[in-house]
């Protein structure tokens, strides 16, 4: 599930079901955690209670697991490449609801860019506010991907192009077209060099485990009917193209199994590795 999809027709509902799948996380499953969101629950209002219960009553159901262990990997993997790469900026793009910012310690050292349309950071500052969260800590970058150009709304809030950042986008290349994938690296392509950018990509069919395809079926019949279809699925060789493309070297790809240390995995619940999709890492 995305963390945001730039709309105008009001609040994401695939940024609340990410960020509720975070939540979840700490509450369904047992230790050891993969993923430690201790917000998310916070931000979602009168809303969490609804949302978590879905996987309270329901848990083991494939697409509710699936986005719990997606949803948790992809975040624990990219905070831990933002540390260990000792970047200064942290660009968000499609940040929906993340919580970065109001629950770790280094993002008092990191300046951080949250990425998305207008009317999803409209929803989120006023979940903040509600929830008692300071919207300063950081800052909205609203941007319309189909007119805007984005490193200039970045430098207009403050973003050095000259010092390298840390870029994610996760949850949302599925949803987007390969054209404005590549309209996206482009730009990101112009950044200062030692910039990495670590991207989330749906696999094809046909390179899904079985669990994938369990899940690629349950989650692209819900997104669809969302109104947020899947449009864009990838193999590891045909993003290492697109991305080279773009001037940028691919450091690796890497399966939700791979994501996180093995002993996460060795588990006392059902939750488990959904090779549906893999994120990339790549510099520029």
């Amino acid at each position: 599930m995305d963390d945001g999809l730039p709309s105008d027709k009001g609040p994401s509902r695939t940024a609340m079901i990410a960020a509720a799948a975070r939540a979840a996380h700490l509450v369904v499953d047992h230790p050891p955690h993969l993923f430690h969101d201790t917000v998310a629950a916070t931000l979602l209002g009168e809303r969490a209670a609804e949302l978590l219960t879905y996987h309270r009553e329901s848990g083991d159901h494939p697409v509710l697991s699936g986005s719990r262990s997606q949803v948790s990997v992809r975040a624990h993997y990219t905070e831990t490449r933002l540390t260990a790469g000792g970047f200064e900026q942290y660009v968000i793009l499609g940040a929906g609801l993340d919580t970065f910012a109001w629950r770790t310690a280094p993002a008092g050292r990191v300046s951080v860019y949250e990425v998305d349309h207008p009317a999803t950071q409209a929803w989120k500052r006023e979940l903040l506010t509600d929830a008692g969260f300071d919207t300063a800590a950081v800052e909205f970058v609203g941007v319309d991907f189909e007119r805007d150009d984005l490193t200039a709304q970045l430098k207009a809030h403050g973003f050095d192009a000259g010092r390298p950042s840390l870029v994610s986008w996760l949850g949302v290349t599925m949803y987007l077209t390969e054209s404005a994938i590549a309209a996206t690296l482009d730009t990101l392509s112009g950044l200062a060099p030692g910039t990495e950018l670590v991207m989330e990509y749906a696999l094809p069919e046909e390179l899904q485990d079985e669990s994938g395809r369990v899940f690629s079926q349950f989650a692209r019949l819900a997104t669809a009917q969302q109104g947020e279809p899947m449009l864009s699925f990838f193999s590891p060789e045909s993003v290492t193209a697109l991305l080279n493309e773009h001037r940028f070297t691919v450091a690796e790809h890497i399966s939700q199994r791979e994501a996180v240390d093995a002993a996460l995995w060795q588990r006392t619940d059902g939750l488990a590795p959904v090779d549906f999709c893999r994120l990339v890492r790549a510099h520029n």
